[in-house]
């Protein structure tokens, strides 16, 4: 009934809109990995003769046990304000009148069951307490690139991550009765299907490199190197193997769209500058069969 009655609403007619669009208003309350979805969503929703209202309640690295943790601060003290000093999750929630709030995992312990209860179903409650016409989704983040030396403290290889991640959100998914946005899973067939795989440069080449030359990242789903200013103002070569790229943020946004519209993904016809039209089909195409092969827990 749930999905039923949200597909009803997204394809109401908007006033101000065409007759053949949809507008949906999305909080995320997040972390860096729900940041990213926001890049490049609006263009690609736009594209597809849809609209789509994004505010967050996103902090860096932000975990469902401290979003929690904020909540019940902020009820102590009405006070404290802190998402961009300014609102409360509660602030947010009265703030609009929401179609989709989206929840997730910090990506540090994503792969953690135990992380996530009860954290995940009183952040559920509190939502549906304050926005009950919210339809509320759970995105399922990635794993980091086997360069990550976090999965060397924890050792794992990012099939391990993702497996764990997978099953995780899956159990609490099913326990919350959300439905869940595949990103993870995504990221995980565009890694195994493209050409070129997204492995980290040989230690050969990054010895050798010279500002601001970079090692060949056209393939990287994640940020991969880049250069920047250390706190002596000197230039170094930085590291980031869990922030996804263009093509990551891309792909992510697809999934989204595809997702939280219930259209298909070939209707998008945007492309982000600097991506081939060919790159941008090959991650359409990933999107559209990870909405496709993902098993919702209604389905299992």
């Amino acid at each position: 009934m749930k999905v039923k009655r949200f597909l009803c609403l997204v394809a109401a007619v908007v006033v101000g809109l065409s007759l053949s669009a949809r507008e949906i208003k999305i909080l995320t309350v997040g972390n860096s990995f729900a940041d990213s979805a926001c890049h490049f969503l609006p263009a690609v929703a736009k594209s597809a003769g849809d609209s789509v209202e994004i505010v967050r309640a996103n902090i860096g690295g932000c975990t469902m046990n401290r979003h929690w943790t904020l909540v019940e601060q902020c009820e102590k003290d009405p006070n404290l304000k802190p998402y961009y000093g300014k609102y409360s999750l509660k602030d947010r929630l009265l703030a609009g009148k929401w179609d989709i709030v989206t929840i997730q995992q910090g990506s540090h312990e994503s792969w953690r069951p135990e992380c996530y209860e009860p954290y995940a179903r009183n952040l559920y409650d509190y939502i549906k307490k304050y926005a009950p016409q919210a339809e509320v989704v759970i995105q399922q983040t990635w794993a980091y690139r086997a360069d990550d030396g976090r999965l060397k403290s924890w050792k794992i290889t990012p099939e391990e991550m993702y497996e764990k991640l997978s099953a995780a959100y899956a159990k609490v998914a099913k326990e919350l009765d959300c439905r869940v946005i595949p990103t993870g899973f995504a990221v995980d067939l565009a890694r195994k299907a493209q050409p070129v795989k997204d492995l980290p440069p040989d230690p050969e080449t990054l010895r050798n490199l010279k500002r601001p030359a970079l090692p060949d990242q056209t393939w990287t789903l994640v940020r991969g190197y880049y250069w920047r200013k250390d706190g002596k103002g000197e230039w170094r070569l930085t590291l980031d193997p869990s922030h996804l790229s263009q093509r990551g943020e891309y792909l992510q946004a697809c999934v989204w769209y595809g997702l939280l519209f219930g259209q298909p993904v070939s209707r998008v016809t945007f492309v982000p500058k600097g991506m081939t039209a060919e790159d941008a089909a090959f991650l359409r195409g990933i999107a559209q069969k990870a909405l496709d092969d993902f098993r919702q827990p209604a389905e299992k």
